[in-house]
């Protein structure tokens, strides 16, 4: 028969909520005073959430927030008003970059998505429904989602969430309980409950980088559609790598260049020119301009069971 051990006491619930509590509040305190409302100057009236990533002023929203709009209005949440310039898009993730005219202060850390799991603490800060500076919160739902993007393309490597979002909500920050950035509020589902989406935070800091080097993302395409998933472990040990995930391809575009290069469905990518592959967001950031037209070597489990390697020349992605 058990025993109970006196010296040992039970966890006290108000204590678990409280520090609940005060984790999400303390998020908040770093992250809030980046958040702003952004509204379109010229052209169809709209307006969503940014958050500025630098102390310049650089902030990031959504595509679809400032549209076609070459200048966008940015509130802070002191109440300071100035606007900025949008120096790039990207429809593929529904990221924009704008320069603010003036330094709104505060700025917020992008988070390194990779080290995200499910059930992480999730916060989201925004405008919705006019409802400003708005506050929710709930978990990493799911990671490595797929949705369909304004371009019809498919964007990959997207979080999913069960924080309350809203229109408005949109190019808002998700928020980790330490006060990093591991996403950006993108889209809701409409008539679901609990069910929005986020870009995750690697694609971003890709996005925005490409944005300021070019102008512009410039990307190599090689025509799969993946996964990230669990690594078995026998796997990784056949392999030689201590990885824990990977990207499984779940579909291969007829005469693209994964096909040409031998890929198939089922295959797991471990590595690209020598770099690993935890996940679908390090395809988007490997797969940059310079991988156009050079030859590139990916390392795969294959669905036959062995460590193949693959050679593959990319396109650039129309």
């Amino acid at each position: 028969m058990g025993y109970i051990d006196k010296d040992i006491a039970p966890a006290d619930d108000g204590a678990l909520t409280d520090a609940y509590s005060q984790a999400i509040a303390s998020a908040v305190d770093v992250v809030g005073p980046a958040v702003s409302r952004i509204e379109r100057v010229g052209g169809r009236a709209g307006h969503g959430s940014g958050f500025a990533i630098s102390p310049d002023g650089l902030i990031v929203t959504n595509n679809h927030v400032v549209g076609d709009a070459k200048i966008a209005r940015i509130t802070a949440p002191d109440g300071f008003v100035t606007e900025g310039r949008v120096l790039g898009r990207d429809v593929d993730t529904d990221i924009a970059l704008i320069r603010a005219d003036s330094s709104i202060g505060a700025w917020a850390r992008l988070a390194d998505s990779r080290r995200l799991r499910r059930g992480h603490i999730a916060i989201a800060i925004g405008n919705p429904l006019g409802f400003e500076w708005t506050v929710t919160a709930g978990i990493v739902s799911a990671l490595g989602r797929s949705m369909r993007a304004a371009s019809g393309r498919l964007m990959e490597d997207v979080i999913q969430t069960d924080a309350a979002l809203n229109p408005g909500n949109s190019g808002g920050p998700l928020v980790s309980s330490n006060g990093e950035v591991i996403g950006v509020n993108t889209a809701v589902i409409q008539g679901a409950q609990s069910i929005a989406f986020a870009v995750a935070s690697n694609t971003a800091n890709f996005v925005v980088s490409e944005i300021l080097r070019f102008g512009q993302v410039r990307r190599a395409f090689i025509g799969i559609a993946g996964d990230t998933i669990e690594l078995a472990r026998k796997i990784a040990l056949q392999a030689g790598t201590a990885q824990t995930t990977s990207v499984r391809v779940r579909r291969v575009e007829p005469g693209g260049p994964a096909e040409r290069g031998g890929l198939r469905e089922g295959d797991y990518v471990l590595a690209i020119d020598g770099k690993p592959v935890g996940g679908v967001d390090d395809i988007v950031r490997l797969m940059g301009g310079d991988k156009i037209g050079q030859n590139t070597e990916l390392v795969v489990f294959s669905v036959a069971g062995q460590i193949e390697t693959k050679m593959l020349v990319p396109i650039a992605r129309s």
